[in-house]
């Protein structure tokens, strides 16, 4: 088992898991952007508009706006945070469906966990809609692109 340490924010100096105490950071306009791609067959991309389920790409939009607004729900140590902002764009490129989110905030915390919470879930919502027709797909490369805070 590996030694205690006080590097990460979310754990004591004796090892135990903690909520980070923001209370006395200033509040500051943030901003995160998040990026993934979920890989699939050309013939699959072509046809998610109009899959037996229905519209793949606006479901998860719409999927991945509102994880975005439940992410301290799902991820255990995340502050509930007041967004000003979310959005969720999904493109279909040649041989999949590339995703792009961003959520913004004015906070003591940042907002990098809705973001990449966003991507995720609107990722999933993809493969779930097209699993049936395509059982070769991978969710692949989700990963924070930006990360930006400007004091009020």
């Amino acid at each position: 088992m590996p030694e205690p340490t006080s590097e990460l924010s979310h754990v004591t100096p004796s090892g135990d898991l903690h909520m980070v105490d923001v209370g006395a950071k200033p509040a500051v306009r943030r901003r995160a952007v998040a990026r993934g791609t979920v890989r699939m067959a050309p013939e699959t991309a072509a046809a998610l508009a109009s899959l037996p389920k229905g519209d793949a790409l606006v479901t998860a939009q719409v999927a991945g706006v509102m994880a975005a607004k439940r992410t301290a729900e799902l991820i255990p140590l995340c502050h509930p945070l007041a967004l000003t902002h979310v959005d969720v764009q999904l493109t279909v490129v040649h041989s999949g469906v590339e995703i792009e989110a961003s959520a913004e905030t004015t906070a003591q915390t940042g907002v990098e966990m809705e973001a990449l919470t966003a991507v995720t879930v609107a990722a999933l919502t993809v493969y779930d809609m097209a699993k049936a027709i395509d059982k070769g797909m991978a969710i692949e490369t989700v990963e924070l692109v930006e990360k930006t805070k400007e004091p009020l």
